[in-house]
């Protein structure tokens, strides 16, 4: 069975556009995409799901555990306790296992507050 070549019919809704708004379709798409995926994440995730991704990130498990109740306690677990520790990583310009280990000791919280504002 042979089957028909499709793609110039397909595509005639894209032959219009220039490269770079090719790109930004592709990137509307992509995040329409994930959108959902997103969001189920966001109101479907455990401390014990956020606990392993710090794990996976390199981060010790008490330092994993210290790092996702001060989430939860804060509101911030929705937001995922390895972005918490990826904003901060970033404002502090270190590593995944620096930035938690400063978050388990109390420090930097602020910078998480500050970006999400906390759901007390």
């Amino acid at each position: 069975m042979v089957r028909p070549d499709t793609f110039q019919e397909v595509r005639k809704h894209l032959a219009r556009l220039s490269d770079a708004e090719l790109e930004t379709h592709f990137w509307n798409l992509a995040y329409e995409c994930v959108q959902p995926i997103v969001e189920l994440a966001r109101t479907h995730t455990s401390p014990s799901i956020e606990r392993s991704v710090l794990m996976r990130m390199g981060i010790d498990s008490l330092t994993c555990q210290s790092v996702v109740a001060e989430c939860e306690k804060r509101g911030l677990l929705g937001r995922g306790a390895g972005h918490v520790v990826l904003v901060c990583m970033w404002e502090w310009d270190c590593d995944a296992v620096e930035a938690a280990a400063r978050l388990a000791r109390g420090d930097g919280w602020e910078i998480a507050e500050a970006k999400w504002g906390g759901a007390r």
